[in-house]
């Protein structure tokens, strides 16, 4: 699965948010305004601007290697965390929603109709941008259909204890890892290469058929959700250890991530345990840096959540930053037609190549690139200041 948003040269991805068991879901009370967490939003917009910029490279050729994804047995590039980033954020999320539903006296059967009802309506909303994208109908597993249904199994393990979590979380990983070696793909065991592995057989043979391919992901990816749970659960609750507990486990997930692959290398394709790991040690240390700089109750906390501000804007309104890039680039700039390059031709294309004309293909790639990333920002920048946001 791929992060890259839909072109019509590359179809949508198959995999790269859900954000609907947010942070968002907390009411604006005083108590609620003192858990929320800047380090969570800076991070989720961090990584929202991170996919608005692999999504929109357009530098053909001259792509650097970390704005692409790595291919089979290539290790790991920027473009490649993307996607477990979102998932790592909206399982460090879950506790915030769970205790806004617990403060608000939703719990038990009503609690999970609740998680069951933004789940479909998510699941629904990604089948609305990927049919978009394809220009037909589809129900089948894409970006936020994939995150809607790791996030419902996270938030429901996640109504357990942390050593609870951690426990399912490594079990998932354990299996899944197994799964990979010991499954027989044409009779042999241990078959692991781009045209054969345990994964795709299970995809080609019995989820294809049914518009399902890419469902065997929900396990590793419910294990990454409940990372970024027992992550954000220790930042919630504020204890003074907090900190050096969650550097040494971001240090301790890093390393044993890269000790795993050795075993079973990263992958994104498949979601190896390595994979799941490695990036659930790097979104950890990530989001503890914004923590110490914004919410740590420092001297420098209001100065560091002034420096984050940039990025909490998009955090704060994620559904709609990732969605509204897609609907807008399928709907308008790749389908509206304009002769501002001297011929008739797509928006986008047209942008292009006016900016590659007069800056060369590098210097007018960026321009486009930075462009867009900055038009989109201005956007939710403006909703922000009107207090817009879609919630789930």
């Amino acid at each position: 699965m791929s992060v890259p948003m839909p072109s019509r040269s590359a179809p949508a991805a198959r995999t790269d948010t859900r954000f609907a068991n947010s942070q968002d879901t907390v009411h604006a009370s005083p108590v609620a305004a003192r858990a929320r967490l800047s380090a969570l939003d800076a991070w989720r917009g961090l990584t929202i601007l991170l996919m608005l910029l692999v999504n929109n490279v357009a530098l053909d050729t001259l792509t650097p290697r970390q704005l692409q994804h790595a291919p089979w047995g290539g290790g790991v590039t920027l473009t490649d965390l993307v996607f477990p980033w979102f998932l790592f954020c909206a399982g460090a999320a879950i506790p915030f929603s769970l205790a806004a539903s617990r403060k608000a006296g939703v719990s038990s059967w009503p609690l999970v109709g609740r998680l069951a009802k933004r789940t479909v309506l998510l699941y629904l909303v990604g089948s609305v941008v990927t049919s978009a994208a394809e220009h037909r109908f589809m129900l089948g597993l894409d970006v936020l259909q994939l995150i809607a249904l790791a996030s419902f199994f996270g938030s429901l393990i996640s109504l357990l204890g942390v050593r609870w979590r951690l426990g399912v979380a490594a079990a998932l990983l354990i299996g899944y890892d197994l799964f990979i070696n010991l499954y027989p793909v044409g009779g042999l065991a241990g078959v692991f290469s781009a045209q054969a592995n345990p994964v795709k057989t299970i995809n080609d043979v019995l989820l294809a058929p049914w518009g399902l391919r890419g469902l065997i992901s929900v396990i590793p990816t419910t294990a990454l959700v409940l990372l970024g749970s027992v992550v954000a659960q220790q930042l919630r609750d504020r204890r003074a250890s907090a900190p050096w507990l969650l550097l040494g486990a971001g240090v301790a997930m890093t390393v044993l991530g890269r000790l795993w692959s050795q075993h079973l290398e990263f992958n994104k394709a498949v979601w190896t345990p390595s994979y799941v790991v490695y990036t659930s040690g790097l979104a950890t240390l990530g989001m503890l840096a914004f923590y110490m700089l914004a919410d740590s109750g420092g001297r420098w906390a209001g100065w560091g959540q002034r420096l984050l501000t940039p990025l909490t804007i998009p955090g704060r309104n994620s559904l709609l930053a990732y969605v509204a890039p897609i609907l807008i680039k399928v709907w308008i700039l790749m389908d509206w037609n304009v002769d501002w390059a001297g011929r008739s031709m797509p928006i986008r294309d047209a942008l292009l190549t006016l900016a590659k004309g007069h800056l060369g293909l590098w210097g007018g790639g960026w321009l486009y690139t930075l462009g867009y990333i900055g038009a989109v920002w201005l956007g939710l920048a403006y909703l922000a200041r009107r207090g817009w946001t879609w919630k789930l």
